[in-house]
């Protein structure tokens, strides 16, 4: 059963942990879904300043991600969730940093300036979080934060039918949806239901804050290329 708060493709059962995470966060969820950079990302008519400053930004999580995605490998508890996260490391390499380097290329950005900018407080902020989840050896606790940036990207780039003609804007939603991409989004989410603490509540309520945390993050993150403190 698809949660009622938003609108989304992904399936969830209505009384399970995940239902619940959502609606804790479905007003920020769907401000960011509607953001205007996701606006002007699918108009076409973001500028090539604001495009650059949010993928120089977004690229800082790469290497972050990466690691994140080793630690499901190391510390999910049944096989085959080891072997797709697995499999999701090497599309990323293939897929996704291709693009990143396509698209600095075009945008003019030299190598050091993508390597080593300065960091925005909310690129600090996830990325901190995303290496305390991989220090902490927390299967649950890691796919908190792999579900919130992986399904609200899924659901901002599905919340629209017309694509931009610039491969740069057009390329940067197609990686976020797909049959592919919406299946590695299922996946993460179903996990997260199998093995959510749902009898422990400290565990508990201590998963939800991060979601929580890591949701403020995603919505402070598309803000901060606006240089404003709340969404347009």
């Amino acid at each position: 059963m698809t949660t009622t708060d938003f609108d989304t493709s992904i399936t969830v059962d209505a009384d399970g942990a995940v239902s619940a995470l959502v609606s804790s966060t479905s007003r920020q969820w769907a401000g960011a879904v509607d953001h205007r950079f996701v606006r002007e990302l699918f108009a076409g008519s973001i500028d090539d300043a604001v495009m650059r400053d949010y993928l120089v930004q977004d690229y800082q999580f790469f290497e972050s991600f990466l690691s994140m995605l080793g630690a499901c490998v190391a510390h999910a508890d049944e096989l085959e969730a080891k072997l797709r996260f697995a499999r999701q490391l090497g599309m990323l390499v293939a897929d996704e940093d291709t693009y990143f380097v396509d698209s600095f290329a075009e945008l003019g950005v030299d190598t050091a300036d993508y390597l080593h900018p300065e960091l925005t407080a909310p690129t600090v902020g996830f990325r901190n979080l995303m290496d305390s989840s991989v220090a902490s050896a927390s299967y649950p606790q890691l796919l908190v934060v792999l579900v919130v940036a992986e399904w609200l990207y899924l659901d901002w780039a599905e919340s629209r039918k017309d694509m931009p003609p610039r491969h740069i804007h057009r390329g940067w939603i197609d990686l976020h949806r797909g049959e592919a991409f919406h299946g590695w989004v299922q996946f993460l989410v179903d996990e997260l239901e199998r093995v959510f603490p749902s009898g422990d509540a400290e565990a508990a309520e201590s998963l939800t804050r991060v979601w929580r945390h890591a949701v403020d993050l995603e919505c402070a993150f598309f803000d901060d290329v606006y240089g404003c403190g709340i969404a347009e």
